[in-house]
């Protein structure tokens, strides 16, 4: 374990020392964005509006048989903004785009093409890893700022519609706007950019470090998403912890 972080530590390292390149990849950074951006942007727009709507259906009614259904709207808006959206993008990421990476630089370990690389003096962390890590830390930071809207917007929907909620869009908004401001937000932006590094680098790494044939392949994407998860999840505390104070 401590020897997997120690690597995924200086793998990270070597790419940040490689940014001044970026410029020169940036065709693959572009192919990458938009593999994770379009790809999953109608996934973000369904999860995160059913999510934002199940959260008003649970506490609506709730808040409204205590009295506080004026602050449907704030409850919805706080969770997405700060812990939902950040941290469920976060593991469809994981899920979708991490076990790509892993998979695809993973494939290429096993049949020697990182080998035909540096054979031709390319470094696989400029051609390989920055692309990716660069293109995540753009895409995954914007995908959650539709995903709050998402989530707010599936919140308005289940409020006004719903007869044991029956909140209006203004008094929805109203609670939003006393709830959560640009900080809140620009936390949970924050979040997902230092989730779309973990998820980069953990990524990556098990593509590197694949061996074993192609069941090898399998195991690295399970590592790489799982391990994603877990220090995901880990990194949310800490980060929850700094931000709060």
């Amino acid at each position: 374990m401590f020897q997997n972080i120690g690597e995924m530590v200086l793998l990270f390292w070597r790419t940040l020392l490689a940014l001044p390149l970026t410029w020169r990849q940036r065709r693959k950074v572009l192919d990458q964005f938009f593999e994770i951006g379009n790809a999953s942007l109608l996934t973000v727009c369904i999860l995160s509006f059913f999510t934002g709507g199940v959260i008003a259906l649970q506490t609506g009614p709730l808040l409204v048989e205590r009295g506080l259904g004026s602050y449907v709207g704030g409850v919805v808006g706080y969770s997405i903004a700060k812990e939902l959206a950040p941290m469920m993008m976060a593991i469809l990421i994981a899920g979708r785009i991490g076990s790509a990476m892993a998979a695809e630089i993973g494939s290429m370990r096993i049949y020697q093409e990182i080998d035909a690389l540096r054979t031709m003096n390319i470094s696989p962390i400029h051609y390989l890893v920055l692309p990716r890590l660069v293109a995540i830390a753009l895409a995954l930071p914007l995908l959650v700022t539709i995903a709050i809207l998402g989530g707010w917007l599936g919140g308005l929907v289940v409020c006004a519609a719903n007869d044991h909620i029956a909140v209006s869009s203004a008094a929805f908004f109203s609670a939003l706007r006393s709830a959560v401001d640009v900080q809140d937000v620009a936390n949970g932006v924050f979040k997902s950019f230092m989730f779309a590094l973990i998820i980069g680098v953990v990524s990556c790494h098990q593509g590197l470090t694949t061996r074993g044939g192609p069941r090898g392949i399998g195991r690295s994407v399970t590592k790489a998403v799982v391990n994603s998860i877990i220090i995901i999840v880990i990194f949310d505390y800490l980060l929850t912890r700094i931000l709060m104070t």
